[in-house]
């Protein structure tokens, strides 16, 4: 007998109602209104060399990087959308030099960070991106550490269109069905394996590396088993490292000694998701990123994360370091 596959919409409200976490009902929205923007998205994007929106728009965001016209379109629909969606009190963008906030007709109870379009220099080129999203309550103000996080999640645009999420109660995962125009979900209860022999790092930054960077990755080449994986775009290798396990590191460098990625905008959503699905996240202090209180939203960070025994064996070259440094 048919079986109805369950749309995120009716998973978000039975989720509510089984862990009454959000008695308002106004995560459940938050979240659809999230969903039904990246549908938009997804249909610009199949014809987005149609439409006009291949390309740079000739100006730069707040990190001093080259917006693309998809990053400016895709901004400026999740904005929109959250701020008249009656849940949401600010939205932090990376696109956006400060905090916008809702008119207080509309303000809701939460805090949302976005990167609205990950791995925009895949755009021109027809390769995987996403938007990453996270979640905070306003009272707890714009620099909480990653373990207040409501909820933190991604949707990646690739061979298919997906929404993964957490709210604490285990990695959920949603594809897009192009008939019904729904998200259905098909990944439950999303686990890491413990452990998998794929890394994913930008290894050209090699020299650039600490020295237990450099020790760890020539042991994996050394060893001959394990395989190189690297889009470089943080939502396709983290997609990847969460399904198949395995370690993905985006370590500090010469060049950007704090790290690359954003601590509140993208460690801490894939941080949350990666622990809840099981695995590990650190950063260069051997500890959780989400016990990190940033300074400003804008904050970086590094970010190692995947398997429990990939992301151990990866903190024990470092350990070695430490110990060899203090001796």
């Amino acid at each position: 007998m048919f079986k109805s596959i369950p749309t995120l919409t009716d998973y978000l409200l039975q989720e509510e109602q089984q862990t009454a976490t959000n008695a308002s009902g106004s995560l459940p929205l938050l979240l659809t209104s999230i969903a039904n923007a990246t549908k938009r998205i997804a249909d610009r994007l199949r014809a987005a060399g149609l439409v006009d929106l291949l390309g740079k728009t000739g100006t730069v965001n707040t990190f001093g990087e080259e917006v693309q016209k998809l990053d400016a379109f895709a901004n400026q629909l999740l904005v929109d959308t959250l701020l008249t969606s009656r849940t949401v009190h600010a939205v932090v963008s990376e696109e956006l030099e400060q905090p916008v906030f809702a008119l207080p007709s509309h303000a809701g109870e939460y805090l949302v960070y976005l990167d609205p379009i990950d791995g925009s220099s895949n755009i021109d080129v027809n390769g995987p991106i996403g938007t990453i999203f996270s979640v905070y309550h306003k009272d707890g103000g714009f620099l909480q550490p990653g373990h207040r996080q409501i909820a933190g999640g991604y949707v990646m645009y690739g061979s298919g269109v997906m929404f993964v999420y957490t709210s604490g109660h285990g990695v959920q995962g949603f594809t897009l069905d192009p008939a019904s125009g729904s998200f259905l979900y098909s990944h439950p209860n999303i686990t890491i394996p413990a452990r998998a022999n794929i890394y994913s790092i930008n290894e050209a930054y090699e020299m650039l590396y600490d020295e237990g960077t450099r020790a760890y990755l020539a042991e994996l080449r050394a060893s001959a088993d394990h395989t190189a994986r690297y889009v470089g775009s943080l939502v396709a290798d983290a997609h990847r490292t969460l399904l198949k396990g395995g370690i993905f590191l985006y370590p500090p460098n010469q060049k950007q000694p704090e790290g690359k990625l954003r601590l509140m905008l993208e460690v801490n959503p894939y941080a949350l998701l990666i622990e809840q699905a099981g695995g590990k996240a650190m950063s260069s202090n051997g500890k959780s990123p989400l016990t990190i209180t940033p300074k400003t939203v804008h904050d970086r960070a590094s970010l190692f994360m995947g398997s429990s025994e990939n992301v151990d064996l990866y903190a024990d070259f470092l350990n070695q370091l430490t110990v060899l440094g203090a001796s």
